[in-house]
């Protein structure tokens, strides 16, 4: 079915801004790293570290960004935050020293929280559109292109290019491209707001596909946002300590050249899970979603250190660990949606955003310490309970879910409904705890 609150042209649109994003902000920097290294004489140790503590000033920043999104719209900020983008690549092309390059570094990971999934899920759900979660999948669908355009991408430009040049060259896409599609997006989002219906009186029970006001009460939203906020932390965790170290990591475990065959697959593997889920998953909980990813990724890892060096249990490893980063970045966005509504939503997904990152930039050098102190096999092994630790979060937020809606069935409804009647004019009199009612998350 087509969304008419937000067109297939502006879904592909706004897939591209992601994918030019993340490639020039994020997946870029691993293959410029070693020229800036030797330029400025440091070690790449040293421009990684510089890295993780850009993106832990981003997990800072997310959640007053989330607010700003709510306030002041998504395709606002997402125009700002590209011409912003573009001046902080220029600025990184142009740094005459180090103490230069690490604040344009800086400022492009805060620019990051205006232009990438936070902001672009915002924008759909402000737009109206009735299929949110649907058009989040599609996006995520075709930003899953990011890494695998952009890590060749960037290698061919290398080639001919100083790395200063290369920069040059991502500032122009993010000014030439993104910035003209997000604009572009404002005429959709002033049509959203006008066609965006009200909160409903009633919660709806029925259908993860209609369920986009919260079923919960006050205490419940608490607890699931509490819990949701810890999963994602801890997958972000999980994903984050092994991507970073895949190649090397293959080859620790011994399986020499074929380990970077073994890595190309996770690329493949994330895009095929959001496809299937955009097949056939239209009618899945995002909860159970949730369980699903945090399954893959924890069965990856635990098969990888239970088959090492073996090559086929290696390929298992890289195909369920794609499969379950590609879910974990659907339901960071759609999550939120089906528990808590539209109300506040890009609030949530700065938070949602905070959690990741922050364990996201912690999560290469744990890793990293744990191989040093630790067999390889043991890492993982710790990796995989981790990931466990994430699973059980989702699973108690589906807990938590099942006992709201328990709480709400019509049946007991009505016979609580009678009993309180009973209890005198007073109690009758009393107004009910509906969703506006509800404290906000």
């Amino acid at each position: 079915m087509r969304d008419r609150a937000f067109p297939v042209w502006a879904i592909w649109a706004l897939g591209l801004t992601q994918i030019i994003g993340y490639g020039t902000l994020y997946y870029s920097f691993p293959v410029l790293a070693p020229a800036i290294a030797r330029e400025f004489t440091l070690s790449e140790q040293w421009i990684f570290a510089a890295l993780s503590a850009s993106l832990l000033a981003g997990s800072l920043l997310a959640p007053t960004a989330g607010r700003w999104i709510d306030r002041v719209g998504a395709a606002w900020l997402m125009t700002i935050g590209s011409a912003a983008a573009a001046l902080a690549l220029v600025l990184c092309a142009l740094a005459p020293g180090r103490v230069t390059f690490v604040t344009a570094l800086l400022a492009m990971e805060l620019t990051s929280c205006f232009v990438l999934y936070g902001a672009a899920f915002a924008a759909i759900v402000q737009a109206g559109s009735p299929q949110a979660q649907r058009s989040i999948t599609h996006l995520t669908l075709i930003a899953g292109f990011a890494s695998t355009l952009f890590w060749p991408l960037t290698s061919a430009l290398h080639a001919h290019l100083s790395w200063r040049e290369v920069y040059g060259v991502f500032a122009a896409l993010n000014l030439g491209l993104c910035m003209p599609i997000h604009w572009a997006l404002l005429r959709i989002a002033r049509r959203g707001s006008r066609l965006a219906p009200s909160p409903p009186e009633v919660a709806p029970v029925a259908g993860p596909a209609a369920n986009e006001g919260s079923t919960l009460d006050a205490r419940s939203r608490r607890t699931a946002f509490l819990l949701m906020l810890a999963g994602f932390a801890i997958e972000g965790f999980v994903l984050s300590a092994l991507l970073m170290h895949m190649v090397p990591l293959m080859a620790t475990l011994g399986l020499g050249a074929a380990g970077l065959f073994i890595a190309t697959l996770f690329g493949p593997a994330q895009v095929a899970s959001r496809l299937v889920n955009m097949l056939f998953g239209g009618r899945l909980a995002q909860t159970h979603l949730a369980t699903i990813a945090a399954v893959l990724l924890a069965l990856g890892v635990a098969i990888l250190a239970a088959t090492a060096p073996w090559l086929a249990g290696a390929v298992l490893f890289a195909v369920l660990f794609g499969l379950g980063s590609g879910l974990i970045s659907i339901v960071s966005g759609t999550l939120p949606l089906e528990l808590f509504g539209r109300d506040g939503y890009g609030a949530r997904l700065g938070w949602v955003s905070a959690a990741r990152q922050f364990t996201s930039a912690l999560g290469p050098f744990a890793f990293a310490l744990l191989m040093s102190r630790t067999a390889v096999e043991t890492s993982l092994w710790s990796v995989a309970v981790a990931g466990l630790l994430g699973l059980s979060a989702f699973v108690l937020i589906d807990m938590v879910k099942q006992r709201g809606r328990r709480g709400r069935h019509p049946v007991l409804g009505n016979i609580i409904g009678t009993i309180r009647s009973d209890q005198g004019p007073r109690r009758h009199q009393a107004p009910s705890s509906g969703p506006h009612d509800m404290e906000k998350i």
